[in-house]
């Protein structure tokens, strides 16, 4: 039986007929305390709900919902490293990434944490000899440029938390990303450096994901180019990965190779050694205040109520959107510069894990699961899509993000974001009625055009600063708040099966293009056809 079938989701029906026509202009004027009743705030972090189409019925009926889906025990179960992500039989324990030291969580009767904080002190002696210069290429220049490679996770949680604290780094090193099979992402990366002051870092679990080892070869022969010896490999290359026999075999000292766990999901790895290019950009002691803002939200989700647990209620609201307004998109909007990789990022986190179509029973999910995420740092999308939120025919929830105070504090720019970034959510929210138009005398024939329906839902997220600390908040409140969701849609939200098929296939086109094409190939008509356009354009040496 689907969710759609129990008690709560049939409450939840009827109400939402009673309420989808109820405007925020309304339930504003009718409730002085709205704004103080639908806010929440933990540990600096502040989030104003009350602009969503909602009444306190509402959250009681969706917090019966996690009830009968049986969250808390979900919840549990996550943080207890049982073994939740069943279709890989492991657990998904990244929470233990950023446990103190003095925490216990046992794994297969293990205690973890001693192995968790092993490796960051590994990462932490290892970031300092880079950061101080101690660390010498072959030919004894420190290093000044420090490449990541690696994919999904391995490049999108380190590019975006680099991007996000890079008023945190050491501005003398040069970090970058390379993360795409196009040889044009790994040129330019490499544009105008040298070898002997270039340091790569290759983040591959196994060792063997076909495209961050086709970069990771293609910077071993950019390497070799210009210093020739391959003893230059050991000083120039470290590895994040599991795969001792791989990583020696490439070329890399197993001294330098910095391990984490099969408990650690790709997405949710930006904790673990996965994070080596961000220590080193910004340092062992801001490292640890992330990993300390991760783990506050932790312990928040794990123990506050429902009903005033962030992660859960930002999990509900957007179950209400997706699954009674029917709303397919959903926008996160951070006014911050350096959160511009933050939706990115969010999108492979929600979108891999809950673009499910099928229950953990095996069965086909009947309500709409995980939303199409998508932002912009938030002025520019002002000038860009917001016409289509204020005054369109889709619906789209949006999440703006936003700081009180500014890492560069240059006249009234701060203030003049910010002014914009309280003006949208309000627009949003309240719009601008024909009869307000009228009454400033605007052209009746104009009216229609300029009239902004409003009550168009979002939630407001402060903090006093973008800090390594509050950037651990925040990542691990829509983390959690994915988890919470995948709980009620009932799906596994901690494997991936659906980027296989094209990866397989990607392997079969590849060898097919590398040989002759004379042979046999079994591929539709679309595809061949494209296959042999492909090898008439291309040019071959």
């Amino acid at each position: 039986m689907g969710i759609e079938t129990g008690v709560a989701w049939r409450e939840l029906r009827a109400h939402f007929e009673q309420v989808v026509e109820l405007q925020l202009t309304q339930m504003f004027a009718g409730d002085p305390q709205r704004a103080v009743d639908f806010s929440l705030e933990e540990q600096g972090l502040f989030l104003d709900y009350s602009k969503n189409r909602i009444t306190r019925e509402s959250i009681d009926l969706l917090t019966n919902l996690a009830v009968e889906a049986k969250l808390p025990a979900a919840i549990k179960d996550l943080f207890a490293g049982k073994k939740i992500n069943i279709t890989e039989g492991r657990a998904a324990l990244h929470t233990a990434l950023r446990a103190p030291k003095s925490a216990y969580i046992e794994l297969d009767g293990v205690d973890v944490i001693p192995q968790v904080h092993a490796v960051l002190e590994q990462m932490e002696t290892f970031s300092e000899t880079v950061r101080s210069g101690q660390w010498l290429g072959f030919s004894g220049k420190p290093i000044r440029n420090v490449i990541n490679i690696g994919i999904g996770g391995s490049d999108l949680g380190p590019s975006m938390a680099y991007e996000a604290l890079r008023a945190y780094s050491q501005r003398n090193l040069n970090i970058q990303f390379v993360s795409n099979v196009d040889a044009s992402d790994f040129a330019e990366a490499v544009q105008g450096l040298n070898a002997d002051e270039t340091l790569f870092i290759v983040c591959s679990k196994t060792f063997t994901t076909d495209e961050t080892l086709t970069n990771a070869r293609t910077a071993r022969s950019w390497l070799l180019d210009q210093l020739i010896d391959k003893k230059a490999i050991a000083k120039h290359f470290v590895a994040v990965s599991t795969n001792t026999e791989a990583v020696q075999a490439f070329g890399i000292d197993a001294q330098n190779m910095f391990g984490f766990w099969d408990w650690v999901g790709g997405r949710y790895s930006l904790c673990s050694s996965v994070g080596l290019a961000v220590m080193v950009s910004i340092g062992g002691t801001n490292f640890r205040a992330m990993l300390s803002g991760f783990h506050a939200m932790d312990e928040h989700f794990r123990t506050a109520p429902l009903a005033q647990n962030m992660p859960v209620l930002m999990a509900l609201l957007g179950v209400w959107y997706n699954n009674f307004f029917v709303a397919e998109t959903h926008a996160i909007f951070p006014y911050d510069k350096y959160l511009g990789r933050f939706p990115a990022y969010l999108q492979q986190v929600d979108m891999e894990s809950n673009g499910k179509s099928v229950d953990k029973s095996g069965l086909e999910v009947v309500v709409q699961s995980g939303p199409i995420i998508w932002g912009q740092v938030g002025t520019n999308g002002q000038h860009s899509f917001y016409q289509l939120l204020h005054q369109g025919t889709k619906l789209v929830p949006v999440d703006f993000i936003g700081f009180a105070q500014s890492h560069n504090p240059i006249a009234d720019h701060h203030d003049k974001l910010m002014a914009n970034f309280f003006a949208q959510t309000q627009a949003l929210a309240f719009g601008k009625s024909s009869q307000a138009l009228a009454d400033e005398g605007v052209d009746e024939a104009l009216i229609p055009h300029r009239t902004f329906s409003g009550n168009r839902p979002t939630n407001t997220l402060m903090a006093e600063k973008l800090t390594p600390f509050v950037l651990g908040q925040l990542t691990a409140l829509y983390e959690h708040k994915i988890f919470t969701q995948g709980v009620i849609w009932d799906v596994f939200s901690f494997d991936q099966w659906g980027v296989e098929l094209g990866k397989n296939l990607a392997v079969e086109i590849f060898q097919q293009l590398e040989s002759s094409g004379t042979g046999k190939a079994n591929f539709d008509a679309s595809t061949t056809q494209l296959l042999n356009r492909y090898r008439g354009m291309r040019k071959t040496s």
